[in-house]
């Protein structure tokens, strides 16, 4: 039973895609596209197994720094000379000020220590998913311009700065039909980042991107409803 996404299907996933626009499209801009896509994933799968693994040197050098700190902190504490009978409420509130001071700073310093490892590897995650991010919307830039109405002459008029209509309604749906598989296969090297990472900002990202590939889909399905509308041949490879 499958229970998490292959780092590994998904490449061969892209490559196949990849060879499918090429055979349709030689030499297409969407080919080069895919190729990036493809080499996006290769390097998301190193980062997510990183991310997905303990850092176990960086944890026993988090671990020695905190146990130093106590040890510190309980060396001067020892150091503190003071006999009960010449300890008025003044001493008493200010080492109790002291104290309360200290507790918080080892707190703190604490605290930051052991979110070392997490903020590295959101820090690492965040930044592979601004790749994501940036290449989806190069995807949409490359089904932009291919409007089905134009494609089935209900354009009356094409200006000398319009886009080239040269696609017929077959290869505009395969067209879009790629645009539409890479921009999903783009959510889901997305999803890699979050199957043994459990960290909510890491996560949100991950949402912000699925739904982002989601809708720009959706906008290439409206394209498809027009075809699909307009012929009833079967599209498929």
């Amino acid at each position: 039973m499958y229970k998490n996404l292959s780092s590994n299907k998904i490449l061969e996933t892209i490559e196949k895609l990849g060879n499918r626009i090429e055979e349709r499209f030689p030499n297409s801009a969407l080919k080069s596209v895919s190729d990036s896509l493809l080499e996006i994933a290769r390097d998301s799968k190193a980062k997510a197994e990183w991310i997905d693994r303990p850092n176990y040197p960086l944890r026993v050098g988090i671990g020695v720094v905190i146990l130093l700190g106590f040890v510190a902190l309980g060396v001067s504490l020892s150091l503190v000379d003071a006999k009960a009978a010449e300890v008025t409420v003044g001493d008493l509130i200010v080492l109790f000020e002291a104290a309360i001071r200290d507790v918080i700073i080892v707190g703190v310093a604490v605290f930051f220590l052991l979110t070392v490892e997490t903020r590295l590897k959101r820090s690492r995650a965040l930044r592979a998913l601004h790749e994501l991010r940036s290449i989806a919307h190069v995807i949409d830039m490359h089904q932009l311009t291919k409007d089905p109405n134009a494609i089935l002459n209900r354009v009356p008029l094409i200006t000398p700065s319009s886009p080239a209509r040269d696609m017929t309604p077959f290869e505009l749906t395969r067209y879009l039909d790629y645009c539409s598989e890479l921009l999903s296969l783009t959510g889901k090297i997305a999803a890699l980042y979050v199957q043994g990472f459990r960290d909510s900002v890491t996560l949100s990202a991950v949402n912000d991107i699925e739904n982002l590939t989601n809708d720009l889909s959706r906008q290439i399905w409206q394209k498809l409803m027009i075809l699909q509308a307009s012929y009833k041949d079967d599209v498929e490879k």
